[in-house]
C-alpha cells in the first residue's frame, strides 16, 4: 500500500465518523518557541491549552513534521529521520478512552477491502500506563486483546505532558511485532526493535505542575474535560504494509535513493559508507524540498539555518559518493513527484522550489571552494603554533560565513592531521540560536511569563479589533502586567503592557508595524502606547508608559490611535501588494513573498528570485504600480472562506497560517492577497512610490526597498537638487550628465595611470643603487632599508625583485625593503637560490619582520610579503632582519 493512499485511508476513515477534516498545517511553526513544527499536536496545542476554541469537538489531520535535535544520526541507522508525517485523530470532550481505542482497533485490523490497513490482529502488542486499569480493561475485554500481549510501562514511556505545566495523561501504544528475524521475543518492554510503535494514544485527563524532565512533576487534579491526542507514524505503517526493512525503503524515500544510485554509480547495499550517504540524501533533499515548499529559504540562522545545514550535508554526500556536477534539481523532482500525490502545492509550486534549491546548491559549491581555501590557512597557522586542534571559532567562522557544515570542518581537518574543538564550536552556535530566539520571544512578550497572557485570555476572550471601521473608540481595561507581571494598578511613570476588551490599534502582525497612540482613562489618566503584541493568539497587548495618573483593571477607556502614522502605513502596505503583483508580472510566480515590513511612508519587500533583477525591470515594475495609481483602483476587503479565496486566484504569504475564514484585500483588477493589514480605500491615496533598488539578503532572496507618499516625494525633490547642482557643475542639460560626468571619470582615471607609471619608474630606478650598496654578511650579499613612503605593495615587490636580479653571479642575496602605506608598515623580502641554500628564506625572516612590526606575514621561501600595525618599529624590524641573517650565515 502507498503512502498516498495510507493517508487518503487514515482521512476517510475518520471523517466517515464524523471528524472534520483539518489540512496539514505548515511547518513554519506558529509558536515563539518553536522553529519547525516537531510533532502532529502542535497546531491543535492551543486548542488543548484552551487558548482558542476548536472548530470542532472531534478532527483528525495528517500533519507534515521536521525534527532535527538527532540530524548527525540520520543515515547511521535506519529509523532516524528529519521529516515524517503524523496521523493523528483528536477529541474535545467527545469520546475518550474506549472511543479512541476502538476507532484504532478497527482501522489498523479491517481488511484493506473494507477501507482498513489489514494487519493481522496476532501481530499487534498493547503497552498501557502503569495504574491506568481502565485502558487495560478496554483492550482485554472490550477489543478482546489477550492479557499476555498487554504490557505496562512506566511514565518515561506511558506517560505524555507537554513539558510544562498543563494537560498531561497516561498513554497507550499499539506496537506490531515485526518477527524473530528482528530480535528476540517478549513484547515491547523487551524489544523495541522488532516490536515497533505505530500508534500513540493519549488520554489526556489530569494537569501537571512545574517539574523537570519526563517524570518528574506533581498531577494537581483532573481536567475539567477530557480530551483525546493521537499519533500514527505514517512512514512506520508504510513500512509495515510494504514488507520492507526500514523506511528508507519505503516508496517516497526509495525513489531518491534510486535517483542518487543513478547520477553517483554506487549500489545501495553494497557498502556501508555509502549506504549511510544514501539514506542522508533521500532523507534530506525529501525535507529540504517540504521546508522550501512551506516557504522557509536558506539563511543563517533561525529555520533558514536548519534549511541550509540539511541541504549542505545532502550536497556533500552526493560528492563524497562521486557527484561532480550539479545534482539538486534530479533529486528535488523525484521528491515533488512523489510526494506531489498527497501534497499538490509542491507540483504547483515546482518552479520556485526548483529555484530554491538550485540557488543553495550553487551557491554551497561556491562556499566549497573559498572556504577550503580559509580553512587551509587555519590548518597552517594551528600547525605552525604547535597546535593539534582547530579552534571552535574557526570551525563556527567556517559555518557562519561560508556555510560549512561541521562535520565537513571535522572531516577535511582529520585529513590534515587536527582535531576540531567541536565544545567551542557548538558552544557558539548555541549562544547565537540563544540569541535569536531571545530577541524573537522579547519582541512579542517582553519577557513577560506567557501564563499572565493566557490568564487574561482566559477571563476576559480574545480583543475586539475595531480599527478597519474607527481609529479611535471606547473600551475597558481589562488586564494589566507591570514589569511583566499581572497587576490591578499601575502609577504615572510606570511601564505597562495593558488588554483592552475592544481596541483600534493593529498588533504587529503580516509585516505591517504596530499602531502608536493613547489610552485615556475617564480618571484622567493616559497611557501613551508605542507598540502593540499578540503574544497569545487573540490578544492584542498595548506596551507604553502611564503618562498621566492612575492606571487600574476594569476601568474605563478611551483608545485612540495616532491617525498620521496608521495613515502613512496603510500607504506603505498597499503599495507592498502592489509591488508584488507588479514582480510577479515581470519575473513570474517564483518572485514569490518572502517577508515585508510596513512602516510609515517606507516599505521593504523580500521576495524569491536566483538572481539580481536587472535595472530596466526595476524601472518597469515602477512605472507600472505608479500607472496603477493613476487609475484610481478601489481597494476593498472581504472576509471569505479559505477554498473561495483560493478559487478567485488569491495570493497567500509562506509562512502564514490561516483559518477558514480568510481576508482578502483586492486592489481593483491588478492585485488580490490574502492579508489581515490595514490599507487605503483607493490608489490614488499613496500618491507616489519611488523603488530605491533591490539588494541579496540570502540565498535565492532578495529584497526591494521603497518609499511611498510625501516620502517619496521629499526623495524626488533632493534629487533634483542634485541634478541641479551637477548641471551647473559641468555646464549641461540633464539628459547629458551621464556622457559628461562618465567623460571626465574617464580623464581622471587616465591621469592617475600616469602618475602611477611616473611614480613606479621613479621607485624602480632605485634598484642600480640600493643593488650597489649590499652590505657583506660573511658572503652573503644583504640590502635592507626603506623606499618613500606611499609605494604599494606591488610596486615594493617589483623592487625588491629586480634588486635581487642585480645582484650578480651566484652570491647568496637577501633583498629586505620596508614602507609605509595608508599608515600601515609593510615588507617584501626575497632570496636567491644560494641564499636559501644556506638556509635563508623569505618567509622565515619576513615572519621575524612582521612581528616586530606589530602583524603578521608569509609566503614563499623565496618571496614572502608582511606587515603590521606601527610603523615607527620600522628601524626595528631592519635591525631584526640582519641578525637573523648573522645567526643563519
Amino acid at each position: 500500500m502507498e503512502s498516498a493512499e495510507i493517508r487518503r485511508r487514515w482521512l476517510s476513515f475518520f471523517e466517515e465518523r464524523g471528524h472534520t477534516v483539518v489540512p496539514s498545517a505548515s511547518l513554519i511553526a506558529d509558536d515563539p518557541t518553536l522553529l519547525l513544527v516537531p510533532a502532529g499536536m502542535v497546531p491543535f496545542k492551543p486548542y488543548f491549552l484552551g487558548e482558542v476554541k476548536p472548530p470542532a469537538s472531534t478532527l483528525t489531520s495528517v500533519q507534515k513534521c521536521v525534527r532535527t535535535p538527532d540530524i548527525e544520526e540520520v543515515g547511521k541507522t535506519t529509523r532516524h529521520g528529519t521529516f515524517f508525517q503524523m496521523c493523528g485523530n483528536f477529541s474535545f470532550g467527545d469520546y475518550f478512552k474506549e472511543g479512541a481505542i476502538k476507532y484504532a482497533w478497527e482501522l489498523l485490523t479491517s481488511s484493506v477491502a473494507d477501507g482498513g490497513y489489514g494487519l493481522e490482529p496476532e501481530k499487534l502488542w498493547i503497552t498501557v500506563y502503569l495504574d491506568d486499569d481502565e485502558a487495560e480493561a478496554i483492550w482485554r475485554d472490550v477489543v478482546g486483546v489477550p492479557q499476555e500481549r498487554i504490557q505496562r510501562l512506566g511514565k518515561k514511556d506511558n506517560f505524555w505532558s507537554m513539558g510544562v505545566p498543563g494537560p498531561c495523561g497516561p498513554c497507550s501504544e499499539i506496537n506490531y511485532d515485526r518477527g524473530p528475524e528482528f530480535g528476540v521475543e517478549g513484547g515491547p518492554a523487551v524489544n523495541d526493535e522488532r516490536y515497533v510503535e505505530i500508534w500513540n494514544l493519549v488520554f489526556m485527563q489530569y494537569e501537571r505542575g512545574a517539574g523537570d524532565g519526563k517524570e518528574d512533576f506533581p498531577i494537581l487534579g483532573d481536567l475539567p474535560s477530557k480530551n483525546i491526542d493521537t499519533g500514527l507514524g505514517l512512514e512506520r505503517l508504510a513500512m509495515i504494509l510494504q514488507g520492507v526493512q526500514n523506511m528508507y525503503e519505503t516508496d517516497t524515500l526509495r525513489v531518491v535513493m534510486d535517483k542518487a544510485t543513478e547520477l553517483t554509480g554506487v549500489q545501495y547495499g553494497a557498502e556501508q559508507g555509502t549506504d549511510v550517504s544514501l539514506r542522508v540524501v533521500a532523507d534530506h533533499i525529501r525535507t529540504s524540498t517540504m521546508l522550501i515548499g512551506d516557504g522557509v529559504t536558506p539563511g543563517n540562522e533561525g529555520r533558514g539555518y536548519v534549511l541550509r545545514r540539511i541541504m549542505r550535508r545532502a550536497i556533500r554526500n552526493m560528492r563524497l559518493m562521486g557527484a561532480t556536477g550539479p545534482v539538486v534539481q534530479d533529486l528535488v523532482n523525484v521528491v515533488i513527484e512523489t510526494m506531489g500525490q498527497q501534497y499538490p502545492e509542491l507540483v504547483t509550486d515546482r518552479k520556485r522550489i526548483e529555484t530554491v534549491a538550485l540557488a543553495e546548491e550553487a551557491a554551497f559549491l561556491k562556499a566549497i571552494k573559498g572556504g577550503t581555501n580559509i580553512l587551509d590557512t587555519a590548518v597552517s597557522e594551528t600547525k605552525a603554533a604547535g597546535g593539534t586542534v582547530l579552534a571552535g571559532d574557526k570551525a563556527f567562522l567556517l559555518h557562519d560565513t561560508w556555510g560549512f557544515p561541521i562535520d565537513l570542518t571535522l572531516e577535511m581537518a582529520a585529513e590534515q592531521g587536527l582535531a576540531v574543538d567541536e565544545p567551542g564550536f557548538r558552544r557558539l552556535m548555541q549562544e547565537q540560536r540563544d540569541r535569536a530566539k531571545a530577541d524573537a520571544k522579547a519582541k512579542k512578550t517582553g519577557h513577560a511569563d506567557m501564563s499572565a497572557y493566557r490568564e487574561i485570555a482566559d477571563g476576559s476572550g480574545a480583543t475586539e479589533f475595531t480599527g478597519y471601521a474607527t481609529n479611535q473608540g471606547e473600551s475597558t481595561i481589562v488586564g494589566l502586567l507591570v514589569n511583566g507581571v499581572s497587576a490591578p494598578a499601575a502609577s504615572e511613570g510606570d511601564e505597562v503592557e495593558v488588554v483592552l476588551d475592544r481596541t483600534p490599534f493593529y498588533a504587529e502582525g503580516g509585516g505591517q508595524l504596530a499602531d502608536q497612540g493613547r489610552i485615556k482613562l475617564d480618571s484622567g489618566a493616559v497611557i501613551v502606547v508605542r507598540d502593540v503584541q499578540q503574544p497569545v493568539p487573540g490578544v492584542s497587548v498595548h506596551k507604553g508608559s502611564v503618562q498621566v495618573g492612575e492606571v487600574t483593571v476594569g476601568a474605563s477607556a478611551y483608545a485612540a490611535i495616532d491617525i498620521q502614522r496608521r495613515r502613512a502605513i496603510a500607504r506603505a502596505h498597499s503599495a507592498t501588494h502592489l509591488t508584488h503583483q507588479a514582480l510577479r508580472d515581470a519575473l513570474g510566480p517564483t518572485a514569490a513573498q518572502a517577508g515585508s515590513e510596513n512602516s510609515p511612508g517606507r516599505f521593504r519587500f523580500d521576495f524569491g528570485s536566483p538572481n539580481a533583477v536587472p535595472g530596466s525591470v526595476l524601472t518597469d515594475v515602477e512605472h507600472k504600480i505608479n500607472d496603477v495609481l493613476s487609475r484610481e483602483l478601489e481597494v476593498t476587503a472581504e472576509i471569505m472562506s479559505i477554498d473561495e479565496a483560493k478559487k478567485q486566484g488569491a495570493i497567500a504569504e509562506f509562512g502564514e497560517k490561516y483559518g477558514e475564514r480568510v481576508r482578502v484585500v483586492t486592489i481593483g483588477d491588478f492585485s488580490k492577497e490574502l492579508c489581515g493589514g490595514t490599507h487605503v480605500g483607493n490608489t490614488a491615496q499613496l500618491g507616489l512610490v519611488k523603488l530605491l533598488g533591490e539588494s541579496s539578503i540570502g540565498s535565492g532572496v532578495r529584497r526591494v526597498e521603497a518609499l511611498v507618499g510625501v516620502d517619496a516625494y521629499n526623495f524626488l525633490a533632493k534629487e533634483h537638487t542634485v541634478v541641479a547642482q551637477l548641471q551647473e557643475l559641468v555646464k549641461g542639460r540633464p539628459e547629458e550628465l551621464p556622457e559628461k560626468i562618465a567623460s571626465m571619470l574617464g580623464k581622471l582615471k587616465d591621469a592617475e595611470k600616469e602618475i602611477e607609471k611616473f611614480r613606479a619608474e621613479k621607485v624602480l630606478q632605485a634598484a642600480a643603487g640600493l643593488a650597489a650598496g649590499a652590505q657583506d654578511i660573511k658572503g652573503v650579499a644583504l640590502v635592507v632599508g626603506t623606499v618613500p613612503d606611499g609605494t604599494g605593495a606591488d610596486d615594493l615587490r617589483k623592487l625588491v625583485l629586480d634588486v635581487r636580479g642585480r645582484i650578480q653571479g651566484d652570491r647568496p642575496a637577501v633583498v629586505a625593503l620596508f614602507t609605509t602605506a595608508n599608515d600601515r608598515p609593510l615588507t617584501v623580502i626575497a632570496t636567491n637560490e644560494a641564499a636559501r641554500e644556506r638556509g635563508l628564506k623569505a618567509g622565515d625572516l619576513v615572519r621575524t619582520a612582521a612581528k616586530t612590526l606589530g602583524g603578521g606575514g608569509g609566503g614563499k621561501p623565496d618571496v614572502a610579503q608582511g606587515g603590521g600595525q606601527n610603523p615607527a618599529a620600522i628601524p626595528e624590524a631592519i635591525a631584526a632582519v640582519e641578525r637573523l641573517v648573522v645567526e643563519t650565515v
